[in-house]
């Protein structure tokens, strides 16, 4: 991309991330369009399966943590201090002033960050949450004069970020980027100086990974039933067990599979015993990408009845629903956060009320009982995906505002 912004620094919260799917196939499309990336990973990964895409990612990866670098954060922060004193301590300040050790910690990797852009030719940055990484690259950005740009989630807006940080990300930002016009929305109301700079580009899925299978259980197999995602929850998890037992007692038979890993297996695995569904609902754990994509091509129905936490953590658009989508599985979901936004209930899946169990016991029914219905909304659910979340249509869109300068 010979006419394209020069080399973007793409700040994350972890290079590889298992859960964190999208930046991987978001890196691929930018380099596929010609785009010259570098990666500045805020922390090293934990060990589990990685993502088959990281293989093909061109971009080089520069670590942030403070373990075996602590003496270059160290120089980079002296060197900040010497070169523009004022500045730097100015942004000391502002980090104390959040009472939050975390906050300090990030304005010492902005130091080394900093430094990094320089020697690395980085014309601009790109962060992905509104956590950590684009805290860091706000405020290399004020050490540096490098704008940056930065991604909106979910639980990063609503739960992890205090406001008065979130406001500082949008006003300081070039521009915004969220996955959702219902976070688009809400970035908007929360701060005064966001002047129209808030734009929703939807995650994008490579559709060439995505193949749609049979779904349907061979002669008189038991359907199955397949959901994807952190044991966490905001992913209503409970629900789906509690359906499954409402299932039972109306003698539906029904194999469930929960692909994930997170901090309820264990309350899981006990209620799945008290509701005697040991061996009807099983925890699969976290399984690399090419596992699950042959899982959604066995499955009959996928079903994530999202819910709002009492802390207020809830999805954004999961990215679970577009590969069952696009694998051709009829899915089932709640009109939580930008749910809604994807899945037009009834024309290419259902969305039942979060928190109500009986009512996905009811949606799952109807699916299993009506193989037209299936087929109708997993066609429709495929061609929803190819229109409007494909991995191409949104690199084009966020290569759109670099180009512009709005990034």
């Amino acid at each position: 991309m010979r006419d394209g912004p020069g080399i973007v620094g793409y700040v994350v919260s972890t290079w590889p991330r298992l859960s964190q799917t999208f930046v991987v196939s978001e890196i691929l499309a930018l380099e596929r369009a010609g785009m010259r990336l570098e990666i500045f990973s805020v922390k090293r990964p934990e060990p589990e399966p990685v993502h088959d895409g990281v293989a093909r990612v061109r971009a080089p990866v520069s670590y942030l943590t403070f373990h075996g670098r602590w003496k270059a954060i160290l120089s980079a922060n002296l060197v900040q201090l010497r070169r523009q004193p004022r500045r730097y301590l100015r942004l000391l300040v502002l980090a104390l002033s959040y009472r939050s050790v975390g906050v300090l910690r990030h304005v010492l990797r902005a130091a080394y960050l900093a430094d990094l852009l320089r020697d690395h030719g980085i014309v601009r940055q790109h962060a992905h949450f509104a956590t950590a990484p684009t805290l860091v690259a706000m405020f290399a950005s004020e050490m540096t004069g490098v704008p940056y740009s930065f991604t909106a989630h979910a639980r990063d807006i609503y739960v992890d970020t205090r406001p008065a940080l979130l406001r500082r990300q949008i006003e300081r930002a070039r521009v915004v980027v969220t996955i959702s016009e219902y976070n688009r929305r809400y970035l908007s109301d929360i701060s005064a100086g966001a002047n129209g700079k808030v734009r929703c580009i939807y995650n994008g899925l490579d559709l060439r990974e995505f193949t749609v299978g049979a779904g349907e259980p061979a002669g008189r197999g038991t359907p199955v039933v397949l959901t994807v995602g952190r044991l966490v929850e905001k992913k209503g998890l409970a629900d789906l067990v509690g359906a499954v037992a409402v299932l039972r007692g109306r003698g539906r038979a029904v194999s469930v599979e929960i692909i994930g890993s997170g901090p309820l297996r264990g309350e899981l695995e006990s209620l799945i015993v008290r509701s005697q569904l040991s061996g009807t609902v099983r925890l699969l754990g976290a399984q690399a990408p090419q596992s699950v994509r042959a899982a959604y091509r066995r499955a009959t129905v996928f079903a994530l009845p999202c819910v709002v936490t009492a802390e207020g953590d809830r999805d954004g658009i999961p990215t679970v629903l577009l590969e069952a989508m696009a694998s051709g599985v009829p899915v089932i979901s709640t009109p939580v956060s930008g749910v809604s936004e994807l899945i037009d209930s009834r024309r290419n899946g259902i969305l039942v009320e979060p928190g109500q169990p009986i009512a996905l016991a009811d949606a799952l029914e109807e699916l299993l009982e009506d193989a037209g219905l299936r087929k109708r909304l997993a066609r429709a659910g495929r061609i929803t995906v190819e229109d409007r979340f494909s991995i191409d249509r949104s690199a084009g869109e966020l290569i759109a505002l670099f180009r512009e300068g709005g990034a």
